[in-house]
């Protein structure tokens, strides 16, 4: 029997549709993703570049099944996305896909108004768009409804999903899908969406971690031109002020006339940039073409450049930082342009599908990395331009398609305590047995264990901690501090914000730092334009006491929070061992790589991984990523040693009498126990962590910014065994 074309399968008012707006054919990705939808009842995961018609690839089946036999009552298909501002532009989309159909839309998030609102919740039909935080608020708030909401839902469609992996976020939103579940008496379809996967059986584990196997996979690769161009500079003798204003007149130059995305980094360079280029435009008597876009700016201001930009009558480039990483329809762009390089391929991947959407057109992105002037004396970090190797490496793993994969050995406790407090608001209480069973043994915290479980139980039933409380016939409710933490706004957001620490020197304050990724005392960081030396932490109350380091100079690159995956960093110490120029560096990016390879040959690393570079100094080249340099790194800080960390390289000082490094790799590599000070670091990083006791901090930290079993492979690497 011959299959009907994927066409032909669609409901009338679908086909209707497409005939407006115009097509000539479905694209492959559809045409596969129709017949797969409407063949079965699998999961169903749909790869495919930004812009490559995903969302009519999942909708269009997904809304003629509907048509084929409504629901008595409920949501039909459910709809999650990461933003607010995806939200709002799927629906519009949808609204037009529907409105012959007779299917209601119904956005939800918190700009969405009350009457749309309670309409749904009255008579809930058609699609819901919403977010994780607002389908927790629905849990929360609603939770007697939950089955009435969603009785006739048929799939769940998770937009963004590499979004939605092994981050807390994610972690929060495949335990409302399983509370959803089980609120439902049976399993719902999941479709998941996205542009930037690079492993995909971990993202079908994610979808379905009891049958992996079971989820349908639709993949199709961009295989669109790509032009590149990596632009290196260096700074000047104020703080690199000679190279911004350089590569302001770069982007002036080649972006002016067109819609361009320019990725800044910080937010405070996203105003210096998006300044500038005001400057250059007022200057040379044209009307202004590029606009800041992060989110401290006024929502208002957001959406004038969001809908500048897909509009497409003036020329406009947007100045941003990750805002615009994300799935938001803006149009279409003519370039992607990166100011220093991001953490990671993933982030990467994703900026650069704004880019070369439309067929015959390439996709263009501009690097540009900034490198400091040597003078003697200087950062290592410097010396061998490691942002420009990061830059290089990214972009060389971007073009053979790999990007960073999931890592599932986290245990995600501050999830789990947000988690246990909206399941006992949405059940009215519930007994630890049966919290255990829904979280841990069915839901995504499956690395808890019972004992595990328990003690987190009884860190936030503490009296100082208030969270929850038990009655005496063992149902647990939520205590005075979880009462006032579910009654505010605040509560249904997981995803975490970097903490700010404040700094402070001899009692005075320096300024607030962002930390990310684990800070101890015996560590160097970079603030301000100069090296302090950590003297001590105290998490509870958010500050780090430093005082100024005497040695060497601040590199130029650094400073900010991020985590570099192994590969990237091994990436790089194959660009300095090797001899390879690519062809997309300029003139000075290339003499850039080329002073580093002369200065990794001219140090002893080229010939082993750790080195003296002067007295009582040691350099050691660990060759892995954040999470694992960052582990060893705390063996060093707690051996007494002073600790500056880069990617794949740790500078050690200290007197004389300190083991020796060479020593204490040596017995690591044997299998020595590690010794950590973690009670002196920045472990309170996640929403949650301050109402779990240091114990289940130091767990936490260990399955996610830190790889304690992964230190004797390190050291055994380092030293040559």
């Amino acid at each position: 029997m011959t299959t009907p074309a994927a066409f032909d399968r669609l409901a009338h008012p679908l086909r209707k549709w497409i005939r407006s707006q115009g097509w000539a054919e479905l694209r492959p990705l559809q045409v596969r993703a129709i017949h797969a939808v409407m063949d079965g009842d699998d999961d169903q995961i749909i790869a495919a570049a930004t812009a490559g018609g995903k969302t009519e690839a999942v909708f269009l089946p997904l809304i003629s099944q509907v048509l084929d036999v409504r629901s008595s009552g409920g949501f039909e298909l459910l709809y999650i996305g990461p933003l607010k501002a995806l939200i709002t532009d799927q629906a519009r989309r949808l609204h037009d896909i529907c409105a012959e159909a007779d299917i209601r839309v119904t956005p939800w998030h918190g700009d969405i108004g009350a009457g749309i609102k309670a309409r749904a919740l009255r008579d809930p039909q058609g699609i819901l768009l919403i977010t994780p935080e607002s389908l927790e608020a629905l849990f929360v708030r609603r939770g007697i409804e939950i089955p009435r909401l969603f009785a006739g839902t048929r799939a769940v469609v998770i937009d963004e999903l590499h979004t939605m992996l092994e981050s807390e976020r994610g972690t929060q939103l495949r335990s409302l899908m399983n509370r959803l579940d089980a609120r439902l008496g049976r399993r719902l379809r999941r479709i998941g969406l996205s542009a930037t996967l690079g492993d995909m059986q971990a993202a079908c584990a994610v979808l379905q971690p009891d049958a992996p196997d079971s989820v349908g996979q639709i993949r199709v690769d961009g295989g669109g031109e790509l032009q590149v161009q990596l632009r290196g500079y260096l700074s000047g003798a104020e703080e690199g002020e000679g190279a911004t204003a350089d590569i302001a007149a770069h982007l002036f130059a080649h972006l002016r006339g067109r819609d361009n995305l320019v990725f800044a980094g910080s937010r405070q360079s996203v105003e210096i940039y998006a300044d500038r280029l005001r400057q250059l435009c007022e200057d040379s008597a044209l009307p202004n073409e590029f606009y800041a876009h992060h989110a401290n700016l006024s929502r208002e201001h957001r959406d004038f450049v969001e809908q500048r930009l897909k509009a497409g009558t003036l020329p406009t480039s947007a100045v941003c930082t990750s805002t615009l990483e994300l799935g938001i329809d803006i149009g279409e762009v003519a370039c992607v342009a990166q100011i220093g390089a991001p953490f990671s391929v993933a982030a990467l991947r994703q900026r650069l599908g704004r880019s070369g959407r439309r067929a015959g057109q390439p996709a263009i992105l501009r690097q540009y990395a900034v490198e400091a002037r040597l003078s003697g004396g200087d950062n290592i970090s410097d010396r061998l331009r490691l942002g420009l190797l990061r830059a290089i490496a990214m972009i060389e793993l971007l073009v053979e398609g790999w990007c960073e994969p999931p890592d599932k050995r986290g245990l995600h406790l501050s999830t789990l305590v947000h988690q246990v407090l909206s399941v006992i608001a949405e059940r009215g209480g519930i007994t630890a047995a049966g919290l255990h069973r829904l979280l841990c043994q069915q839901g995504p915290f499956r690395n808890v264990d019972a004992t595990m479980f328990g003690a987190v139980l009884h860190a936030i039933g503490r009296p100082e901690a208030g969270l929850i409380e038990q009655e005496a016939g063992g149902l647990l409710l939520p205590g005075p501090v979880g009462e006032r933490l579910l009654g505010h706004h605040s509560f249904y957001a997981v995803f975490h914000t970097p903490e700010e620490y404040r700094l402070l020197h001899d009692g005075q304050e320096l300024g607030m730092i962002p930390v990310d990724n684990v800070l101890a005392p015996g560590m160097l960081l970079i603030f301000s334009g100069r090296r302090w030396h950590v003297r001590a932490v105290h998490p509870e109350e958010r500050i780090v006491e430093v005082e100024p380091a005497r040695a060497g100079t601040p590199p130029v690159f650094g400073g900010e929070p991020g985590r570099v995956h192994d590969r990237v960093v091994a990436r790089m110490f194959d660009l300095l061992e090797g001899d390879r120029q690519p062809v997309w560096l300029n003139k000075t990016a290339l003499s850039l790589l080329r002073e580093a390879r002369q200065q990794f040959t001219c140090m002893p690393l080229h010939n082993g991984n750790l080195f003296s570079d002067g007295p009582n100094s040691h350099v050691i080249a660990t060759r892995y990523g954040t999470v694992r340099t960052t582990t060893l790194a705390l063996t060093f800080q707690a051996a007494g040693y002073l600790v500056q960390q880069h990617d794949g390289i740790l500078e050690l000082s200290g007197p004389a009498d300190l083991i020796a490094p060479g020593s204490l790799l040596s017995g690591l590599a044997k299998g020595k126990e590690p010794v950590f000070r973690l009670e002196e670091a920045t472990l309170t990083i996640e929403k949650y962590h301050p109402w779990l006791t240091p114990e289940l901090r130091n767990a936490d930290a260990m399955t996610s910014r830190l790889d304690p079993d992964a230190l004797q492979e390190v050291c055994r690497t380092i030293i040559g065994w």
